[in-house]
């Protein structure tokens, strides 16, 4: 269920930084009523980035296997890491 408070509980940035981290999740903070803001950690930002990586990544290669690029085999991709990782 969704974390909403109003735009006065901004007044005790202890209280909705402590609600914050405590939920792991993204407060929303309304304004007359209506959803104006969005609150949320750093450790759940940065989750939150990373999943959207990911499906950006997940995305590109959908739009590969449409145009008919070529897949590699897992010896293949684990090779180019190897390669990456360790160049020595």
């Amino acid at each position: 269920m969704p974390i909403i408070r109003p735009m006065a509980d901004l007044r005790d940035t202890g209280k909705i930084s402590e609600l914050c981290c405590q939920k792991d999740e993204p407060v929303f903070i309304t304004k007359n009523g209506i959803a104006h803001l969005v609150v949320m950690s750093i450790d759940t930002y940065e989750k939150q980035m990373g999943l959207l990586e990911i499906y950006r990544k997940l995305s590109a290669a959908e739009k590969q296997l449409e145009e008919g690029v070529p897949l590699l085999t897992g010896s293949e991709v684990f090779g180019k890491l190897r390669e990456n990782v360790l160049p020595y």
